[in-house]
Parts: C-alpha cells; sequence; structure tokens
C-alpha cells in the first residue's frame, strides 16, 4: 500500500446547472452542495464517480457514490479514476470519506467555505492492491446498500400511514362512510358529529431557544437533546432519538429552551420551514422551531400527520424576505378539523404498528452506519487487513 495525490490518479469535473434547476420529481439525479440528493429532467452526465460538494457555509461537504445518469450543480466536482486497473471508483469514494475534516479545515472562504482544485489536487489517499480495494469496497457497499433497503422500506411504510390518514381526515372516507352525513362547516363539508378548532383549542404548542455559547457550563458534558433546524433537516427522519449538540441543566435553566415530553412532535418554523420529526426522549429546541404536544384530541400520529399534510399551509403562511418564517401566534389561530374520538382512537391503534416498525428500521440503520464508519478507516489505513478475506462468507446483518 502506498499513498497517492488525488490530482496524480483522478479526473475532475465541474457540473453547470444552476442551483434552482433542481425540479420536484424530476427523472434524474441532481447534485449540488447539499446534502439532500435533488432532481431534474435533463442529465449531463452518464457514468460511474464519486460527486463532492466545491462550497459550503459549514464547510461540511456532501460527498456521494452514483453510477448512471444525473445532472450536477456548477460547484459540484465530478471525480473519476484516470486509470480503473489503479483504482476503483468505489474505493475512491470510500477512501476519501475520512478526508472530509481535513478538507473542511482547509477551504477557503470566510461566511461559506469553498475547495477549490488546488486543494483537491494536492489530498493524498491510500492505495491499496487492486484485490483488496475491491475487497473493502465490497465490504462497506455491503453495509451501505443494506441500509439504502431499508430507507427504501420506511419510504413506503410512511406512504401507507399517510395514505391512511389521508383517506380518513382528508377525504373522509372513514370506515362505513357511506352512512356518515355530511354537515357544513367553516372549512367546508365535514361529517356529522366533527368539529372546527383553532390549534391552541386542540394541543399545546411551545418554543425554544438558545444558551449562550460563551457559558461553557451551559454545554459541556450536556446530556438535554437540544435540536437545532439542521439536525432534522440533515437526517429528515420520522424520529429523531438524538440531537447533534446537547445541552447542561444549567443552560436549560438560563435560557428561553423549554424541556418537552418526549413523542413530541417537532417542526421547523424558519429558514427550511416544515421539516417535521418525533422526538424519542426529552427534548427543547433553539428559536427556529414550532412544538407540538399531542393530546386526547389530537394524539401522537394524527398530530403528525396532520402537520404533514399541511406543510404547503404552513409556508404559504409564513412572512419574511430571505427566509419565511411562522410564528407561534399565526399557528395558533390555524383552523382544523377534529374528528370523533373513536375515529382518532382507531386511527392511532391502526397506524401504531406502522410506525413501530419505521422506529426499529430506522435504529437498524443507525447500527449499521455505525459499524460501517468504525469500519472504513481502519480497512482504509490497512490496521485492518483484509488481504485473506473472503467478503462473500461475511454476513452483514
Amino acid at each position: 500500500m502506498n499513498n497517492a495525490k488525488l490530482g496524480d490518479i483522478v479526473s475532475f469535473k465541474t457540473g453547470k446547472l444552476n442551483s434552482n434547476a433542481a425540479i420536484a420529481d424530476g427523472e434524474y439525479p441532481f447534485f449540488t452542495c447539499s446534502q439532500e440528493t435533488y432532481r431534474t429532467n435533463t442529465y449531463s452526465f452518464d457514468t460511474e464517480c464519486v460527486l463532492l460538494g466545491g462550497n459550503n457555509a459549514a464547510g461540511i461537504y456532501p460527498l456521494k457514490f452514483y453510477s448512471g445518469k444525473f445532472d450536477a450543480y456548477q460547484r459540484t466536482y465530478i471525480i473519476r479514476t484516470l486509470d480503473e486497473e489503479k483504482l476503483i471508483n468505489r474505493y475512491l469514494y470510500y477512501s476519501l470519506r475520512p478526508q472530509l475534516e481535513l478538507m473542511k479545515s482547509i477551504s477557503t472562504g470566510a461566511a461559506t467555505k469553498f475547495l477549490t482544485l488546488t486543494i483537491l489536487r494536492d489530498i493524498e489517499i491510500s492505495l491499496h492492491s487492486m484485490p483488496s480495494q475491491h475487497k473493502i469496497a465490497s465490504i462497506l457497499s455491503a453495509y451501505d446498500d443494506l441500509i439504502e433497503n431499508n430507507l427504501k422500506r420506511i419510504k413506503l411504510l410512511e406512504e401507507m400511514a399517510q395514505m391512511i390518514y389521508r383517506e380518513w381526515f382528508v377525504n373522509f372516507r372513514i370506515p362505513g362512510h357511506e352512512k356518515v352525513k355530511m354537515v357544513d362547516s367553516p372549512l367546508g363539508k365535514i361529517p356529522e358529529g366533527w368539529e372546527v378548532r383553532t390549534v391552541q383549542d386542540s394541543f399545546e404548542i411551545t418554543g425554544g431557544g438558545t444558551p449562550s455559547k460563551k457559558i461553557s457550563e451551559y454545554w459541556a458534558q450536556g446530556s438535554i437533546n437540544w435540536f437545532v433546524p439542521s439536525d432534522l433537516t440533515a437526517h429528515k427522519t420520522v424520529f429523531m432519538d438524538e440531537s447533534g449538540n446537547k445541552i447542561t441543566e444549567l443552560g436549560l435553566k438560563k435560557s428561553s429552551a423549554r424541556l418537552f415530553p418526549e413523542y413530541s412532535v417537532m417542526m421547523t418554523s424558519r429558514a427550511t420551514l416544515g421539516i417535521i420529526s418525533i422526538n424519542t426522549t426529552e427534548a427543547c429546541t433553539n428559536q427556529g422551531f414550532i412544538t407540538c404536544i399531542p393530546s386526547k384530541k389530537f394524539p401522537l400520529y394524527t398530530l403528525y400527520y396532520w402537520l404533514r399534510e399541511n406543510v404547503e399551509k404552513f409556508i404559504s403562511l409564513g412572512t419574511g424576505a430571505t427566509f419565511k418564517e411562522i410564528t407561534k401566534g399565526v399557528f395558533k389561530k390555524i383552523e382544523l378539523v377534529i374528528p370523533q374520538k373513536k375515529l382518532v382512537f382507531a386511527f392511532e391503534d391502526t397506524i401504531e404498528p406502522i410506525m413501530s416498525q419505521i422506529l426499529n428500521i430506522q435504529r437498524k440503520n443507525n447500527n449499521l452506519r455505525e459499524t460501517r464508519d468504525l469500519l472504513l478507516p481502519k480497512l482504509i489505513s490497512g490496521e485492518l487487513d483484509v488481504e485473506n478475506i473472503d467478503v462473500r462468507g461475511i454476513e452483514y446483518e
């Protein structure tokens, strides 16, 4: 094994599109400097490669592997091996993963961090023998494939639950709906026995705050989950077990952050408005959230899927030139339909097994990621020798 500079072993290209080229439900992946992969209806590349965002405000550069047709933002690098008999692209992807912290530390710029070609060409990676490269890529990609398959399962389960919610509480095709009388309401026709209330009359909401970053006692060895919008936007999962940063009891006491119960529903209320997750522990947030506390009228999953169903409405009620924000005052006055209790209970009983599956699969994925991330640097550095490993015999589940 030896080291080689990227400039000697790979080619660099960049995309040509502006970031606004993204189209919802587009035919091809669209790679930008965001961790999220968007879609578009054009493609400029049809290849196997590594994609690396070239700028990011925090210096947290997205790194992805893809094979097929796609398009890319003008600051996204498309990186490929110059010689497939010396370096395979999949191994290149994994060998760059441990370099992301280095890239962050040596990138240029103040408000926005940039990775220049000069910086990238000088970065060194370890070059294993070709058999070892294939084995390392095979071991690590097995974890990634399992994670991807689990994400597809979660998506199907989410769609199933959302469809049931929509059928019952939006289209009013509840069990036995043929015999239900529809009556007038401020929100149009609703089933008889249902009622229209405001948010403030249906469930409790709370906001958040940020302890002073200048006082270490508010943060050092913190044990209280304190969520910021980027926690939710980075993961976009139904459930959140843990926040990126934690605060202390003193930090909670000395700030406007408010502790709320486990299995509440957090919604980002500014910038990227309308990202929604359920916290699985007692937690608090910064001021970029409206957190909704389930009630008897609006229990957990009814509340969660009502929020999901109405994101576009929340965005339309947001104000602000640069970033949209919906205030708690505006949110409290939103009217909603309260179904009969027996239907709410029936919905919760129907949805709970689906949501439990989602949480279990999410946690399996977290374990897979942790294991992969422990293995990766040891495999790339050669600390774990794969020379005599038969990858066909490895079990990953």
